[in-house]
Parts: C-alpha cells; structure tokens; sequence
C-alpha cells in the first residue's frame, strides 16, 4: 500500500498502528506477543492522525467476518471526530488479511465500510482495470472492495506476488484519486 502511494507525486506516506487492546501474557498464549515486538517500530495512531490525512487506508486482520476488536475500539474512539464532521469528503480505503480462502475477506471490508461512510468519507476500492485480482492461476487474496491476504490458520503465509501487486495498485490509486481531488477542491 504504502510503496504504491509513494509513487505519486506529493504524497507523503505515514504508517501507523491502533492500539493494542490485549495484555501481553494473553498475547503470548496466543502466540502474538513475538509479532507485537516485531511492529514496536511503528508509531501507535492517535485519533487527531485521521483528522490530519487528507486519505486514510486502514488494514485489518478478520475475526469471523469483521475486523478486528483493536480496530473496532480504534473506531469506536473517533465520535469527536464524527461530531465535527472531521472526515467528511476523506478517501477511506481497506484492505484485510484472512486465515483462509473463504474467511471472510468482503464481508470485513464491506462491514468496515459502514463506519468510514457515516464520517462521509469518500471509499476508493481496487476497479477491475487491476486485472491481477481475475487471476485463475492461484488461490489469491484481492477484490473491488480492496486487497487482501491470506496468511493461513498459523499466519505462516506471506502474501503472494500477486496479491501485494494488488495492494500496491490500491495504494497508488487512491493517493491518484486523493491528489486529483484536492487540485479539483481547488478551482
């Protein structure tokens, strides 16, 4: 995502992480407490962040269809921001990773997508002019609604070649969309 908005000119990219809602010794008899040290590095978001973007894309790992409680209490923390309408007119994107094939990749973005509309956002997905996501010769993450991963039941799976490519179109087609917004805002 990040390296296919820095492809367009004038976007500056940030990436940041919601708060962890879990204490580490849950995490550790989950097995995540190693993949938290490993993201130590990138700076927790804090609600004013989304107010200072002009596009936001946010990423989630599924929980049975939805994304997860992290993000949700993220979410549920910006009713100041609702409030003032900070988000109104924002590109808001989404991309997930899932266990398997079939859970739940659509259903997570296409229920995150209720939260970005009531800020008004403005949801960028992936066209079908990114035709990586037809492809028939692998099982590959990536929809119109955003791309996507599957990392399998242990997480042990990166994500192919194709499906990164998917994100990185997603990426720079929304920093295109955002930065023909802004000149247009403009006029």
């Amino acid at each position: 995502m990040a390296a296919g908005a820095r492809e367009v000119a004038g976007a500056e990219v940030n990436l940041y992480q919601v708060p962890e809602t879990l204490p580490d010794d849950i995490l550790a008899n989950m097995g995540a407490l190693e993949a938290k040290k490993q993201f130590a590095h990138i700076p927790v978001a804090a609600v004013d962040n989304l107010a200072e973007a002009d596009a936001i894309i946010f990423g989630t790992p599924t929980r049975f269809g939805m994304m997860s409680a992290q993000m949700r209490a993220f979410l549920d923390s910006t009713g100041g921001l609702w409030a003032k309408g900070a988000l109104i007119g924002k590109i808001g994107s989404v991309f997930v990773s899932s266990a398997t094939q079939h859970g739940g990749q659509e259903s997570t973005i296409l229920n995150f997508h209720t939260t970005l509309l009531h800020h008004g956002m403005v949801i960028v997905g992936v066209p079908y002019s990114e035709k990586r996501q037809m492809t028939l010769a692998e099982i590959s993450g990536g929809s119109p609604y955003g791309a996507s991963t599957i990392a399998g039941p242990d997480g042990s799976r990166m994500p192919s070649d194709n499906e990164l490519a998917i994100a990185k179109f997603q990426g720079k087609y929304v920093a295109t969309i955002t930065s023909e917004m802004k000149v247009s805002c403009r006029m």
